[in-house]
């Protein structure tokens, strides 16, 4: 756990570049995301020894340091401060003409370097007592980079690209989404006990506002995405939620306010931002002032009206049809299939496609339906990890890095697991699919007998989704989420202890007192083999 925020971030920002190589910093709710301006000026391996960091991933239009939720946000805000008087410094050295350049480098050498010079070099004797089960993290990590490396050259397509941008409207929605939620659970709760009878309405006002607006907000983080002006596009999106709209008659229809939802709100916004954009390309200076906010509202505002509205809605609606039928028709199967395909979805980086669906349930619903199952991929990673750590007992660079991210896996940041031990590993990663497809067909098989699991909110997974639950009874849907959880440990352990590892794994490569090989190992002529 990180104990200050401000010494993690001090000790981040030289090894991805220093103030000059960042271009921008954000977050979502693990990760700190940073674009760079020279990839190869990040020690990769640097970073992932400093205390708190579960983990690093690449995805092409970003580099993001895990650090895990809570934890985020306050490094986050940490590392901006050190940033802006980074580059105060840099700006105050260049103008007094030091001979020092952007990151505060002196004759061609950093202060690291020099003292990097000037520590003693390590002889090749001082490593013979080192136990050689030591590498393989470290083996383990490098071929987890390449995977990742690899894998970001498969993700450069367009449809990525948009779903990345998609990803980039919602995440920064998610905090208020997670809050909302909690306070709606809270309300539920007191409901359903008659307890605080003149506070429930004061909280259900609390919950709802939020999701009655997100159109507004939507709106505004897609133009802003998109290259527009954000005002223009939440207010392009405000008339999806305007009460007004009632009156509008589209297709021989009325509409009704939050008709199209989430999805009209964006398309209406990415409509804005190209009319505001063709506008600017074409007016004048002076008149740009005037017409081109009039003209975006004004015509992405009718399509909006006539054209999108309605057809969003048929979407929205068409959404939660399929998600009711799927789990409540064919429950386990589905369970089955989106528990153990989640992974590779997230691999893939297809999982940000998600997003905007969960948030189209929940603004229909009042819960997604979809994530409590998509989170037992992760209750399976868990159950591989774990297996991993038991049979391999002598690895102990491996253990250690199990122990460190096993927490975060419970919590449902399951980065850490992933890059760290199971696809590496290659086989415990399919046996970990095989743990989130048996958790998800136990959650889809309850659905089908008719208890239905929800979510709140989006974002948090594991253990950290139990205030976030909803369907028939807080009580009821925590066991049955619980139990899918269980499942996915259990059913992810033995599949992985069993099928995971190759025959012989987790014998000692070395003799752990003496820290040499076994005899078989040694160089030098074997043992002749009996006849």
């Amino acid at each position: 756990m990180i104990k200050d925020p401000h010494a993690t971030a001090a000790a981040l920002l030289p090894l991805v570049g220093g103030p000059a190589n960042v271009t921008s910093v954000a977050h979502c709710m693990t990760r700190l995301r940073l674009g760079l301006a020279d990839r190869s000026r990040v020690d990769d391996e640097a970073l992932r020894a400093v205390p708190g960091v579960l983990g690093v991933v690449e995805d092409g239009a970003s580099y993001q340091v895990v650090l895990g939720p809570g934890v985020v946000g306050r490094v986050t805000t940490a590392f901006e401060t050190l940033l802006a008087a980074g580059r105060i410094g840099t700006a105050d050295d260049r103008a007094d003409g030091d001979g020092r350049n952007g990151d505060g480098e002196d004759g061609g050498k950093t202060a690291g370097a020099d003292d990097a010079s000037a520590a003693p070099a390590v002889t090749p004797a001082a490593d013979t007592a080192v136990d050689t089960t030591a590498d393989t993290a470290d083996a383990l990590a490098r071929r987890g980079a390449e995977l990742k490396a690899r894998q970001k050259a498969r993700n450069a397509t367009p449809l990525k690209t948009v779903l990345r941008r998609v990803a980039d409207i919602f995440v920064p929605l998610i905090p208020a989404l997670i809050g909302c939620g909690i306070v709606a659970g809270i309300a539920g709760l007191l409901t359903n006990l008659r307890w605080l009878p003149g506070l429930t309405p004061a909280l259900t006002a609390l919950s709802s506002a939020f999701m009655a607006l997100i159109a507004v907000f939507v709106g505004h983080n897609t133009a802003r995405e998109f290259g527009g002006t954000p005002v223009l596009g939440g207010a392009v999106a405000a008339v999806v939620v305007y009460p007004g709209v009632a009156k509008v008659t589209a297709f021989g229809t009325a509409l009704a306010p939050g008709q199209g939802g989430v999805l009209g709100a964006l398309a209406a916004a990415v409509l804005g931002t190209y009319v505001e954009k063709w506008c600017r390309a074409r007016l004048p200076g002076t008149l740009d002032v005037l017409l081109t906010p009039t003209l975006t509202v004004l015509v992405s505002g009718l399509l909006t009206l006539y054209v999108l509205m309605y057809a969003a809605g048929e979407v929205a609606t068409a959404i939660g049809t399929a998600a009711d039928w799927l789990l409540t028709t064919t429950g386990a199967l589905a369970g089955l299939i989106l528990g153990g395909l989640f992974l590779p979805l997230v691999m893939l980086g297809l999982h940000q496609a998600l997003i905007p669906i969960h948030t189209t349930l929940i603004e229909q619903q009042g819960h997604t339906v979809l994530l409590p199952v998509l989170a037992m991929a992760g209750a399976g990673q868990v159950g591989a990890a774990a297996a991993v750590y038991v049979r391999l007992r002598h690895d102990t660079s491996l253990r250690t890095t199990i122990r460190s991210a096993l927490p975060a896996g419970l919590l449902g940041v399951g980065e850490p697991l992933i890059y760290g031990v199971s696809l590496p590993l290659g086989r415990p990663f399919l046996t970990a699919c095989v743990g989130g497809a048996a958790g998800g067909a136990f959650v889809g098989l309850f659905a089908m007998l008719g208890t239905e699991v929800g979510a709140t909110a989006i974002g948090p997974s594991g253990w950290a989704l139990f205030p976030l639950l909803a369907g028939g009874g807080w009580a009821v849907t925590a066991g049955v989420y619980g139990g899918g959880l269980l499942t996915g440990y259990a059913v992810g352990f033995l599949a992985t202890y069993f099928f995971g590892l190759p025959d012989g794994a987790g014998r000692p490569v070395c003799d752990p007192e003496k820290h040499e090989p076994r005899p078989a190992d040694r160089p030098g002529p074997r043992p002749a083999s009996p006849r």
